[in-house]
């Protein structure tokens, strides 16, 4: 992604990815709206589920190159943390 995204001089500064990655899930929660006829029937994926998906995840892999995160890294902590709150609570909420 690094790469392709030097490449194609498509390389933005964080404060703007962060925007960008807000637009993407609300693109992706228009399809929730659209998957469930706003609310009237259980989800089902749309057409355009998968592009609005990878085009939150395009956004989001871009933050974490900027930022020099290993997501990997980022998921294996967040699910440490979810364990050891459904250790202690019996679920993954977290109120306390």
């Amino acid at each position: 992604m690094d790469k392709f995204t030097k490449e194609k001089a498509i390389n933005s500064r964080v404060d703007i990815r962060i925007i960008d990655l807000a637009s993407e899930v609300g693109e992706l929660s228009k399809e929730v709206l659209k998957g469930t006829d706003y609310g009237n029937k259980k989800f089902e994926k749309t057409k355009e589920w998968k592009s609005e998906l990878g085009d939150v995840l395009f956004s989001l892999i871009c933050i974490a190159n900027e930022t020099n995160t290993d997501l990997e890294e980022c998921l294996n902590s967040v699910l440490n943390k979810y364990e050891e709150r459904f250790k202690n609570k019996g679920d993954l909420g977290s109120s306390k």
